[in-house]
């Protein structure tokens, strides 16, 4: 029996094999709670198992945010504790998409801010609408990336301009992505959705065994770089003990500048 989700939509062609999955919070901008990040990866296991499923389509709900970011009501109610093991969940799962034998395109339709910058980057290709934006800006929050940004970021736009991202929390603009090799493609909002299906469809027509395996042996180029990601997790949660972090979500939530002192 298919997994009912309440925060995405999840829609089969039969015919294609494409499924599409629609991050659908749209009062929210499609920020990611907890019960989002399980949703996706219930969503991702399910496709994996199923052998209908031949390439997955990730998208947000509406043309404002593919995924604004994470639910910083949420995470400021978080322990150290409980920030590293929330970072190590978020990198697993975003780890599955990464690591999905079928491949995954991101039709990424506005902002795509932190965690949803992550989501992004965890797929395999990422289109965007002309009006998407990137960016990581954990730092304005106290915070560093939690689910693999700091790892994926350098190996899409390379170590310098990574770390330039990550320390001014500079928001990118999807002709400025495309050119840094963030995204593969820009094209309208409005055709945004056909090109991503045509992509994965031109995709679909190759053999199954051999993407799969390409996709494969990709990944494991990036195999020694995985102690990062433990060493992202122990970072994201030594933040939850900071007063800039209590700070920089108070603020955020108060709608006012932070005010940070380094501790």
């Amino acid at each position: 029996m298919p997994t009912s989700f309440t925060t995405l939509l999840y829609d089969l062609d039969a015919a294609s094999g494409i499924l599409t999955i629609t991050v659908n919070r749209p009062d929210k901008l499609n920020a990611l709670n907890a019960a989002t990040i399980e949703d996706i990866g219930n969503a991702f296991a399910q496709a994996q198992d199923d052998a209908q499923v031949r390439g997955i389509l990730l998208t947000g709900s509406g043309e404002k945010a593919f995924v604004a970011g994470a639910d910083i009501a949420e995470l400021a109610k978080l322990d150290v504790l409980a920030a590293r093991k929330a970072s190590e969940r978020g990198q697993e799962i975003f780890g599955r998409i990464e690591e999905s034998g079928k491949p995954v395109v991101a039709a990424v339709n506005g902002f795509a801010l932190g965690g949803g910058c992550e989501l992004a980057m965890a797929c395999h290709i990422r289109v965007a609408s002309e009006n998407a934006r990137f960016g990581q800006p954990e730092v304005n929050l106290g915070l560093i990336p939690g689910y693999g940004g700091t790892q994926r970021l350098a190996q899409l736009v390379g170590k310098g301009k990574a770390i330039e991202l990550l320390l001014t929390a500079d928001m990118v603009k999807a002709d400025e992505a495309l050119r840094l090799g963030l995204v593969n493609h820009v094209v309208p909002q409005a055709e945004l959705l056909d090109f991503s299906r045509q992509l994965l469809t031109r995709i679909l027509g190759k053999a199954p065994l051999a993407v799969g395996l390409c996709l494969d042996a990709v990944n494991a180029y990036y195999d020694q770089q995985r102690h990062g990601y433990q060493t992202e997790a122990q970072g994201f949660g030594r933040c939850f003990a900071s007063d800039d972090f209590k700070e920089g979500t108070t603020a955020f939530l108060e709608k006012r500048p932070a005010a940070f002192t380094g501790n």
